[in-house]
């Protein structure tokens, strides 16, 4: 079964700050990510799911759930040592995104129940942090992300690796990512050592220009009548 298409990114109307800040930190993931803070109804979320379809395809190892670049694999991989002779496959680019009320295991993985009961062996059931490596971390709402979350979320994204130490299994492995976030103002401001991790802060409103308002109408009814036909 098919993913649902996602609204294009160039399809919204205005945001010019807002995608020209997505589409520098594509470029350069060096720039430290985005946070957008803006009123709900302005199309935030819209935007930043949009980016993913911007992406280019990655080459990573095959069957490697951690998304190692061939070409230069992670040496402490958990699924690993890659030989100089894996063999590449291609994937999109993802998008990941974490939820408010994600659990810390959720983020930064978990012992692999599964293969402890059946197997009896101690395995590394990979996170979030390893899904989004080499793709994009979106936070919605970030100003009301649990503080530990926000802890593991910065060690993470300062490293470009992820640590975890769960029930004897002891795992380190890359996590470098573009950290998208976005808030409402209004729900709460974001702590400072978060608002320090992003390189671009953009603020966004709707626009109260009538014929603009229309045309976002317009496109959203179009995109929900033809999604495929109107991406197009």
């Amino acid at each position: 079964m098919s993913a649902p298409a996602r609204y294009p990114f160039s399809a919204v109307v205005g945001m010019d700050d807002l995608k020209l800040a997505l589409l520098i930190n594509a470029v350069s993931p060096d720039v430290g990510g985005v946070l957008v803070r803006g009123e709900k109804g302005t199309a935030k979320s819209t935007v930043v799911r949009a980016l993913a379809a911007l992406l280019p395809d990655l080459d990573v190892v095959q069957d490697c759930r951690f998304g190692c670049d061939p070409a230069a694999p992670d040496a402490e991989c958990p699924d690993g040592p890659h030989s100089d002779s894996a063999v590449p496959a291609e994937r999109s680019a993802r998008l990941v995104e974490l939820p408010v009320g994600a659990s810390e295991d959720r983020l930064v993985g978990s012992l692999d129940i599964e293969r402890a009961l059946t197997e009896g062996v101690k395995a590394f059931e990979p996170g979030l942090l390893a899904e989004a490596h080499r793709g994009v971390l979106y936070v919605d709402e970030v100003n009301l992300l649990h503080d530990h979350l926000v802890d593991l979320l910065l060690d993470a994204a300062a490293m470009g690796t992820s640590h975890v130490e769960r029930e004897g299994v002891s795992v380190r492995h890359a996590a470098r990512f573009l950290l998208v976030g976005t808030m409402n103002p209004e729900e709460g401001e974001l702590r400072p050592q978060l608002l320090d991790r992003f390189g671009l802060t953009v603020e966004v409103a709707a626009t109260r220009d009538p014929q603009l308002r229309a045309d976002v109408v317009r496109r959203r009814l179009a995109f929900e009548a033809d999604p495929e036909g109107f991406a197009a």
